[in-house]
């Protein structure tokens, strides 16, 4: 059996509507021969949308296949009881040229019941914004059912709507029902639970490439929303150098943002495996059997079985930090 050491995956690329270049021009991704792309899924464990390895011996490897062999090795003894061989996170980086649509996911019994998945509860992490770049982010003021009804069906739902001004660095958490879209002009990275479910609530009249207007799943929607008033949904941190900062500590997931300036190791002393997320510069994990070369777009798996390494650098980056624990 190989010894597991940090991996990266080949990147699935999604076309999406409201897709554009900037996964190429600020992140590098060839996504070619489609001529624009909304989403960037770089770690996977979803039966359609399976990551596979770039790097190293294992190269080629499906990530699902690798959760079989390693289980616990690969993303930890606690995780492996709880999960088996189902990955539980996912990770994408998302470009919207246009605005999304609003929309809203399900929890995990709702989704479980409905789809034989989990729910998804999801966090935000801005890259780039251009200027006046905004997004929606949960209810403006209290509502119920019925009132949420009858503004989907008037059109009128951004009245109830809170929507936010954002700038890079800014971080949002959506806990699944809460009702939320990422508006024109912004590339994100996306944490989430490894769910693909997704209730559409307003699309902006939009036709897909035979002409027919994409389908809204009101009913489901109803069902699955968070009525509650959150009037900012923007996650305050403190913006340290050289140390983590705490962004999101919840169930499904926890994330840290770590900026470096210098080399810094890296302890991960608990049962979980760890992504990072490289949203800039430029690193170098050494995990001891080796090291690994990171640069800004790439998503790094790092084995539960690693638990610390050095990350070594020159001319400094920032990464988001993900696990389960």
């Amino acid at each position: 059996m190989t010894n597991l050491y940090p991996l990266i995956f080949h990147g699935k690329y999604k076309y999406k509507i409201w897709g554009g270049r900037k996964l190429f021009s600020h992140l590098g991704k060839d996504f070619s021969p489609q001529r624009r792309c909304g989403e960037s899924w770089e770690v996977s464990g979803l039966p359609l949308d399976d990551s596979v390895v770039k790097n190293g011996p294992l190269a080629g490897t499906a990530l699902s296949d690798l959760l079989r062999v390693y289980q616990e090795i690969l993303i930890g003894k606690s995780l492996y009881t709880r999960f088996g061989n189902h990955f539980p996170l996912l990770v994408k980086f998302i470009d919207a040229e246009d605005d999304l649509s609003i929309q809203v996911h399900p929890d995990d019994a709702l989704a479980g019941a409905k789809h034989d998945s989990p729910g998804k509860t999801e966090m935000w992490y801005v890259i780039q914004a251009d200027p006046g770049a905004t997004l929606i982010a949960g209810f403006s003021q209290p509502v119920d059912a019925a009132q949420c009804r009858e503004r989907f069906a008037t059109g009128r739902v951004h009245d109830i709507l809170t929507r936010q001004a954002v700038a890079a660095g800014d971080v949002f958490f959506l806990p699944a029902g809460r009702v939320h879209a990422i508006g024109k002009g912004i590339l994100i990275a996306e944490i989430q639970q490894a769910s693909d479910v997704t209730y559409r609530i307003h699309d902006y009249d939009r036709v897909d490439a035979d002409g027919s207007r994409r389908l809204l799943d009101t009913d489901d929607a109803i069902a699955a929303l968070d009525f509650g008033f959150h009037q900012d949904c923007r996650i305050r941190y403190k913006k340290i150098l050289n140390a983590p900062a705490r962004l999101v500590h919840c169930e499904h997931f926890t994330a840290n943002v770590l900026a470096c300036s210098e080399t810094v190791m890296r302890n991960y002393p608990f049962d979980s495996f760890v992504i990072h997320v490289c949203v800039h510069g430029s690193y170098t994990i050494d995990y001891g059997q080796g090291c690994l070369d990171v640069r800004l777009g790439d998503c790094v798996l790092v084995p539960a079985a690693i638990q610390s390494v050095v990350l070594e650098t020159i001319s400094g980056f920032k990464i988001l930090e993900c696990y389960v624990a």
